[in-house]
């Protein structure tokens, strides 16, 4: 079926709005956040580590990611950010008429309150913290399209809620406690995420600036940006030496093979450097998070 033939708010038009491609970002924090924690709870007492908790985890996370996609989609189109003939990226639902506004309203509304709803179980698991935890997900989930992300702090936000939060909030959720070794690798984690943003934003920069999107790559330039997706990928790696320190050289060792793909699609990158053929290196920096988060949790594992 054309994108041109699809009928307004049938189910492959919610699955295209819900963009399930990316909920590789969602799942891959949970997935390091709860290899620290189960591997930390071999030395604890036995059953500490709850499969239901790290299943909450994992809904929560791809609600909320669903649910930032329906925002995202919705705001732009209000702010008539999504141009078909413009448009680099994918498109969006709500501005090809696939999905009506009000009925994205209405979704909005309804993923927002089963992601609470999933979250809420956690307060057992975690404590009343977490009620905090979720209240701060879901308003920067509305904040980082209707403001911050126009400012250049989305890169700030991914690296917050795409690392640190749900990395150090899957350990905690598990152990009721977090240390130095789980929020570098949180770190780590957000900065791996990033770098979707970041090629993201190379590939929009032209239409962002027109527009008025103030990104990173907007502020400081094409090429201080691509050097910045490259380092990245190093620092992230560089900063995994706190698992071999503390007795998990395969979790260091295997994301070199992470290293590898990423420095390849950095060079394919900055070779396309313009236009819709970057989203190929968008595909393959997605790929390479997976690979990432697979790799870190299998080598803690292992």
């Amino acid at each position: 079926m054309k994108e041109t033939d699809i009928r307004q708010n049938s189910f492959r038009a919610w699955l295209l709005a819900a963009r399930p491609k990316t909920l590789t970002g969602a799942a891959v924090p949970v997935m390091i956040g709860m290899a620290l924690a189960y591997t930390d709870s071999q030395s604890y007492p036995e059953g500490t580590f709850s499969w239901t908790a790290a299943a909450l985890c994992f809904l929560f996370a791809f609600i909320m990611q669903i649910d930032a996609n329906f925002i995202n989609d919705f705001f732009d189109c209000l702010k008539g950010a999504d141009n078909a003939e413009t448009r680099l990226g994918p498109l969006r639902a709500c501005s090809q008429g696939w999905v009506s506004l009000d009925a994205m309203k209405r979704a909005i509304a309804l993923t927002t309150c089963t992601a609470c709803a999933v979250g809420l179980p956690l307060i057992y698991y975690g404590g009343l913290e977490m009620i905090l935890v979720g209240a701060v997900c879901v308003l920067f989930c509305f904040l980082y399209t209707t403001h911050l992300s126009l400012i250049g702090l989305g890169d700030v936000l991914v690296i917050v809620f795409f690392g640190i939060v749900p990395v150090c909030v899957s350990y905690y959720v598990q152990l009721h406690t977090c240390n130095w070794q789980v929020f570098i690798a949180s770190s780590a984690c957000g900065f791996v995420i990033d770098s979707l943003l970041i090629v993201n934003n190379f590939r929009d920069r032209d239409n962002d600036r027109k527009s008025g999107k103030n990104t990173i790559v907007v502020r400081f330039g094409a090429r201080a940006s691509s050097y910045a997706y490259m380092y990245i990928g190093f620092t992230a790696c560089l900063m995994g030496t706190v698992f071999w320190v503390n007795g998990h050289a395969a979790a260091f060792l295997l994301p070199l093979i992470y290293l590898a793909m990423h420095i390849f699609t950095y060079f394919k990158m900055i070779r396309i450097d313009h236009g819709k053929a970057l989203n190929e290196c968008l595909g393959e920096t997605a790929r390479n998070i997976l690979v990432y988060g697979v790799a870190v949790s299998a080598g803690l594992l292992v």
